[in-house]
């Protein structure tokens, strides 16, 4: 059974994560490292983690910030590049059958807003003065990955939807200019109990534990909806006019 007891109010921290390349996976081996299309809970959990200066033994601390609310909305879809790495196994006479191929999947070009809450005001201003100071280093799902400087975008009083709707378009400009309508409709992923109660999922992003030695995860209901989100790129006029050629 699934229960949630939430305040009159809670504050939103809002984070734009952009760059080259991202990466979210949420089923992986060591030999493959795949990708999801859109950040994941656990990886955000993993960034707040960082930032708080916690240890990926201390499971405690750690699963707490599960309890924070999560949504992120697709502001510009990316696409998948894979590439390869060259490893080598730790074995005490090294030779060719000691090197293998392990394969790396990324998103490229894509922009999301990420959007966490809790009704603890005093957590929300530790994670968000944690975010601007990181105790480690923070990075897009893999430590090869940095932030861009603008992520942290903003913080509300409003909830996780009525912020994603309220913030404008974040896409790159070059994918807004081929976008020729005033409007787009963008998708928002959430806690299941944050979105559209008819379309539930279960992802496998809820963080158990992070140590090396045996990392954790199990699932999470999640839910997804969509909200339109003006095109301010959008230009209604026209330099071209049909009486030009008439002349006078």
């Amino acid at each position: 059974m699934i229960s949630l007891i939430v305040g009159d109010s809670m504050k939103t921290i809002l984070l734009k994560f952009a760059g080259p390349m991202q990466s979210w996976g949420t089923n992986s081996n060591f030999e493959n490292r795949h990708t999801d299309f859109y950040p994941s809970k656990s990886g955000v959990i993993g960034m707040i983690a960082a930032s708080l200066g916690y240890r990926r033994d201390e499971d405690e601390k750690i699963s707490k910030l599960n309890e924070l609310s999560f949504a992120v909305r697709i502001d510009q879809p990316g696409n998948i590049l894979k590439d390869y790495h060259t490893a080598r196994k730790n074995i005490k006479k090294l030779s060719a059958k000691g090197n293998y191929v392990t394969n790396r999947f990324y998103l490229e070009d894509a922009v999301f807003v990420v959007a966490i809450s809790h009704k603890d005001d005093i957590l929300m201003g530790e994670i968000e003065n944690s975010l601007k100071n990181p105790w480690f280093q923070t990075f897009l799902g893999r430590r090869s990955l940095p932030l861009t400087a603008d992520f942290l975008l903003k913080s509300t009083e409003n909830g996780l939807i009525d912020s994603l709707s309220k913030i404008e378009w974040q896409a790159s400009k070059w994918y807004k200019d081929k976008t020729k309508e005033d409007a787009v409709k963008l998708e928002i992923y959430s806690d299941f109990y944050e979105g559209d109660a008819k379309q539930i999922s279960m992802r496998k992003d809820r963080v158990i534990s992070f140590s090396q030695m045996n990392r954790q995860f199990n699932y999470r209901y999640e839910s997804v909806s969509t909200v339109e989100i003006s095109n301010r790129t959008f230009d209604y006029s026209t330099t071209h006019d049909v009486f030009e050629s008439v002349g006078d």
